[in-house]
């Protein structure tokens, strides 16, 4: 089989080349020439564990291919894979210019049968969108191609994507013809081989199954968040909540660390589109607008802890902050609570020198030399007031406390991931503060 893959994006680069790996030759298509020039040179846009391995091997193999051209990579194909963004709006609704952009392109160049697969994430109906700008075009053309949509959302962590993708838990497929189907069915039949469910269903709800699935998954966040908060109130310890909730069966174990907020591509953005789709159905989708506030006033709890410690008065302190990514394994810093915290930090005349593996070009980028960039984790305590924990990365849970103890002004940890158990930290004379943990 022959694809292309529209977008080579976090999305579009993990799909293109972890269905190459499948024995399908891909030719991936971006509008960017710096972009394919870098892929065709060896080089990654992104930063994800094991891809930069695979593309290599796919392109050495020669099922693997980086253009410009959507007219040369649609050449012979069986199906176009959209994997363009869908930013959100300012009112929460995902913007779809990309995505009925090459819809448009598609129906130019289109010359025989095509599967056009969505695999942005976008709002329910958008694959009729899709379908009806196509139709016109190939209208306005005077030709009648035979053509089918269908919904195939990712469903991608990012910082694991390639195993994601390569054993998913499930792959979701809206389509709405036979012909359709049996395309599908031919590009995901080594997964079938290997019983990886492949659930068949109506266009709508596989659009929809997307933006429940990560709408969930946040909600189990900010209900766990919430319930950190209240533990602090009452007196109770939120990781023996977590222990006893998450041993029910109909719970489950995952999802249910209490910290400082979700950040990311796909939650925030997700439910923001999903309550707005709500509103413009007439249906107010009231718990998902709670899940959101709650998030939001998250973000500032690590801050807020930090002030009532220093009585309100940080001017001239000196913060370590470990962790700027919104999760371990990635370098994404979109709606990371670092932001959140480093914008409240410096408002309030604060010096922060900050330290993450792979995230740190990111964050020059995004906010400059507002902050000071530490060489190693280490080097980011010296002389600082306390030490913030922002990202739960794996060195930062087994550290050298020695190393800690020794380049700390204050023996004082603010813990915005719950990865040190407070008895611990006070047997070794920490003043120790967590998310929903008993001090």
């Amino acid at each position: 089989m022959r694809i292309a893959v529209v977008g080579t994006g976090y999305v579009g680069l993990v799909t293109g080349t972890c269905l190459a790996e499948t024995g399908i030759t891909v030719t991936c298509v971006d509008v960017d020439q710096a972009k394919v020039d870098l892929l065709n040179q060896g080089g990654m846009p992104i930063w994800e564990p094991g891809l930069s391995e695979l593309v290599a091997r796919n392109r050495a193999d020669g099922r693997l291919f980086f253009t410009t051209s959507l007219r040369e990579a649609m050449r012979d194909v069986d199906a176009v894979f959209i994997a363009v963004g869908t930013p959100p709006d300012e009112d929460g609704s995902a913007d779809l210019k990309y995505v009925l952009g090459v819809a448009e392109e598609v129906g130019e160049i289109m010359e025989d049968y095509t599967v056009v697969v969505t695999k942005s994430t976008v709002p329910v109906g958008t694959n009729y969108k899709v379908r009806d700008t196509i139709r016109k075009v190939l209208e306005r053309r005077g030709v009648d191609i035979p053509f089918d949509v269908a919904s195939n959302p990712e469903f991608l962590k990012e910082g694991d994507a390639v195993n994601d993708f390569i054993s998913p838990d499930r792959v979701v497929i809206g389509v709405e013809s036979e012909r359709a189907k049996r395309v599908m069915e031919r590009l995901y039949h080594v997964f079938a081989l290997n019983n990886t469910p492949i659930l068949f269903m109506d266009i709508f709800s596989a659009e929809m199954t997307k933006y429940a699935a990560n709408s969930m998954l946040a909600t189990r966040i900010s209900f766990m968040n919430d319930i950190a908060n209240l533990c602090e109130i009452v007196g109770a310890d939120v990781e023996a909540v977590k222990k006893g909730i998450g041993s029910d069966t109909r719970i489950g174990k995952k999802f249910l660390n209490a910290g400082c907020g979700y950040g990311g591509s796909c939650f925030p953005k997700d439910v923001k589109a999903l309550i707005r789709t709500g509103d413009e159905h007439g249906h107010s989708l009231e718990l998902l607008k709670a899940v959101e506030r709650v998030n939001e006033r998250q973000k500032e709890v690590l801050f807020h802890k930090i002030m009532a410690y220093f009585d309100g008065d940080i001017r001239g302190r000196r913060f370590a902050l470990w962790g700027l990514a919104f999760k371990p394994a990635t370098d994404d810093m979109r709606e990371a609570p670092s932001l959140v915290l480093i914008r409240q930090l410096l408002d309030e005349g604060a010096v922060i020198r900050a330290f993450d593996p792979v995230a740190m070009d990111e964050c020059l980028r995004r906010i400059g030399n507002s902050i000071e960039y530490a060489d190693n984790m280490y080097d980011a305590l010296t002389d600082a007031d306390a030490l913030v924990v922002v990202t739960e990365w794996p060195e930062f849970k087994i550290p050298k406390f020695t190393y800690i103890e020794r380049a700390l002004k204050n023996k004082l940890i603010f813990d915005g991931r719950n990865i040190y158990n407070p008895e611990q930290m006070k047997e070794f004379g920490y003043e120790y503060y967590g998310i929903g943990r008993k001090h």
